[in-house]
């Protein structure tokens, strides 16, 4: 595929030094905004304002009136590169100001070279991969034309019920943070550069907590939760230079987010002194009226506007009403003026009046085979291994023959995952693909079951029989990429249709069964993992997910993934996650009482008095950071370089990390915080570090974290304190294990 445009540089006098990436000083570029600012009518400050899909005005020809007469500020879903450089073109050369416009797209985790979902690369713990594969996405993307993307999003959640959770980085904020910033980086590198992608910080805020994990859904956040979990992410982002934030669809304890002045005005202007733009998410601004905040669209514009939100995107609460609003005195032009000055500010830092269309716009980087080589590392680096016993893996690429069974073993498009506008199942390379390109006629393919949902056992008798005529079994379940995503929630997370069936027919055989997980969420899979004898997470693994797969099945490579997200025993024990508070009665496992050995004469349900369910017991089904390897790593020796930390000061944390195993691998040692005794009830444990290393057979290193006073900084309810007492701490390998220690904070 080759695509090519060649478009002269035209001459933009004034416009052109407007430019940030010129390295004019910050009050030159203000004063310049506002001197356009005052040339502006009002009906081409509210056309800033408007952002519309492809085919809002009507045709081309209506489409190029509109952007001369300065009725849009952006676009969205319009990728082809030819209509995007001519659309630039009128406005640059056409349009009274010359003002250029944003071209949106949704580019989640990949424009065409598709990478895990998001969730899958936080797996990875290393945010220098996702900053690597949002810089590919960029560059592909931009190809077409495209210079914002609505990513990342950076909502913690502890609900895997919610569909959306496949688009995050998991449970905790540390580690969302640490990925956040990657990704705005990857997304908009340098920006003085053509590839540069504006990046979206979304959804501002707490879009996670959607009650029952449904979408759109209300929710309740007290302020030190919001403060000390949801919004962390968001002040990474915005300290990383992100240059749009997307506020969300819900409402945040009993007000809208897209009209919620604490969030939007205090906090990110007033405290963070962020400068860049706030987009309204798809509606969201005109649903204030079904959320029953709004009467109507007028109102909801005007609230709105004095919230702070700088663009609608899709409705036109703004453009059919703000000037009548100001006539009303509703709001005034001069907060007009603010919101307005808040995108000529992002279209100036991304350079685009300097070079809005000006080079050689080509779709020759689309698949290049250095972008699918890294969508293969990440895809591999993202998988997580759940169970190996007895080393059932890595299989020998001798061995003489394997069958492949399962609805997911040849689905390219259900492997790329939620939110693929431009990704093209065509393109992806399947593990039967991958398994049969190694094995050959040692392969046996049976897909068992049509498709995750299939009910259907008329697969059965062959897959069955291909399991008996091989040495093992390697079946591919999970959730088609339709079931995650927006508005996918799920209110059972178990494995769809009747796959459980199939696996325990599978099982039967004898064969030692390996059992590979494609899925946008953690799944309940208790059962299937107690069924196989070993198990990867390999969640949406995109467009190379079959050569990864085999690349760590084969042993290759060993699986060094983590789980970034706690993984429950079924729908009953969400939410579920690490960061939990200790309650004032803290079961144990030895306090567990479960339904089943309670005597029928018993005049209590329950005899234990803990914090605890009678069924599923205190423990999740796997812990936050879990994950296993083909090798061994043994933790020593443990050191604190002092007992005693000052309120302004730091100590250091070290450990020795051995691999005892056969395999040269790599792991994720995590660094866990407990506050003792605060002003407010602390969690039980807190990510404070991570560090991935890796380790030759027999080979030892000492790994170091810096722990600061400022890392121990919460917020109480009244404001943000580092308060004196005890701590303990941990350095391990997941949140449940580690070598455990003792400091004071004076």
């Amino acid at each position: 595929m080759k695509i090519r445009i060649l478009l002269s540089i035209v001459g933009l006098g004034f416009l052109a030094a407007c430019s940030a990436g010129s390295g004019n000083n910050l009050d030159t570029q203000e004063e310049k905004i506002r001197q356009m600012i005052s040339e502006m009518t009002l009906e081409e400050k509210i056309g800033q304002m408007q952002q519309v899909n492809d085919g809002f005005f009507g045709d081309d020809e209506a489409t190029k009136q509109a952007i001369r007469e300065g009725k849009v500020g952006s676009f969205l879903n319009m990728i082809e590169p030819d209509r995007i450089a001519e659309f630039q073109k009128v406005a640059i050369e056409e349009s009274k100001h010359g003002i250029p416009l944003l071209f949106g797209r949704d580019v989640i985790h990949g424009f065409r070279t598709i990478f895990p979902i998001p969730l899958g690369m936080a797996s990875s713990w290393e945010p220098e991969l996702a900053e690597k594969a949002m810089r590919i996405a960029a560059i592909e993307a931009s190809s077409m034309g495209i210079n914002w993307t609505f990513a990342p999003m950076m909502d913690v959640s502890w609900d895997p019920r919610w569909g959306r959770i496949a688009e995050g980085c998991g449970e905790d904020p540390l580690l969302t943070s640490e990925f956040a910033v990657a990704m705005v980086k990857g997304f908009q590198g340098d920006l003085n550069d053509p590839t540069a992608v504006a990046a979206c910080a979304k959804h501002y805020v707490g879009y996670g907590m959607s009650e029952a994990g449904r979408d759109y859904n209300t929710t309740y956040i007290p302020e030190p939760l919001l403060r000390n979990v949801h919004l962390r992410p968001f002040k990474a982002a915005a300290d990383a230079g992100a240059l749009t934030f997307m506020s969300a669809f819900n409402d945040l304890n009993g007000v809208p987010t897209s009209g919620n002045e604490f969030t939007l005005k205090t906090i990110l202007r007033d405290e963070w002194g962020y400068k860049g733009m706030v987009v309204s998410d798809w509606g969201s601004i005109e649903e204030m009226i079904n959320h029953g905040f709004a009467a109507d669209k007028k109102q909801a514009a005007g609230i709105a506007v004095k919230a702070g939100v700088d663009m609608e995107m899709a409705t036109t609460c703004y453009a059919d009403n703000l000037a009548q609003l100001i006539k009303d005195g509703a709001i005034s032009e001069e907060q007009i003026n603010d919101r307005v000055a808040n995108i000529i500010r992002v279209k100036m830092e991304m350079g685009l009046f300097k070079k809005p269309y000006n080079s050689f716009v080509s779709a020759d980087t689309i698949l290049a085979p250095s972008h699918l080589e890294m969508s293969r590392e990440v895809a591999r680096k993202s998988m997580v291994l759940l169970k190996n016993n007895n080393s059932t893996l890595p299989l020998s690429k001798n061995i003489r023959s394997l069958a492949v069974i399962g609805p997911l073993a040849d689905a390219g498009r259900d492997q790329l995952g939620t939110w693929i506008f431009d990704g093209n199942g065509d393109d992806s390379t399947t593990p039967k693909q991958a398994f049969g390109e190694i094995l050959g006629s040692r392969m046996n393919y049976v897909d068992g079951l049509e498709y995750s949902r299939d009910k259907s056992t008329k697969g059965f008798a062959q897959a069955i029989a291909a399991a008996k005529n091989s040495d093992a079994v390697l079946f591919f379940a999970g959730e088609e990429s339709i079931l995650s995503g927006e508005a996918n929630a799920r209110g059972i997370i178990d494995l769809p249709g009747i796959q459980t069936e199939l696996i325990a027919e599978l099982k039967k055989t004898g064969k030692p069964l390996i059992l590979v997980v494609m899925a946008g969420r953690p799944l309940g899979i208790g059962a299937e993992m107690d069924m196989a004898d070993a198990v990867l997470y390999a969640w949406h693994p995109g467009t190379m997910a079959g050569p990864a797969v085999a690349d760590l099945i084969f042993g290759d490579f060993s699986p060094s993934g983590k789980l970034p997200v706690t993984f429950v025993k079924g729908a009953g024990q969400i939410p579920f996650y690490y960061y939990r508070k200790n309650t004032g009665r803290p079961a144990t496992e030895n306090d567990v009482v479960y339904i089943d050995d309670i005597p029928r004469d018993s005049k209590q349900l329950s005899l234990g008095f803990k914090s605890m369910h009678i069924d599923y017991g205190v423990t999740p089904l796997l812990p936050f950071g879990f994950g296993l390897s083909y090798t061994e790593f043994k933790y020593e020796n443990l050191k604190l370089s002092s007992g005693e930390m000052s309120k302004d000061g730091s100590i250091t944390l070290s450990a020795d990390i051995r691999n005892v195993g056969n395999f040269e691998a790599e792991e994720i040692v995590q660094l866990y915080v407990h506050d003792k005794v605060g002003s407010i009830t602390r969690p039980i444990k807190e990510l404070k570090g991570f560090k991935k290393i890796n380790l030759k057979p027999g080979d030892k290193t000492t790994v170091n974290f810096d722990l600061n006073a400022k890392d121990l900084q919460f917020f109480n309810g009244d404001a943000y304190v580092i308060e004196p007492g005890d701590f303990e701490v941990w350095i391990g390998p997941n949140s449940d294990e580690g070598l455990k220690g003792t400091f004071v904070l004076k």
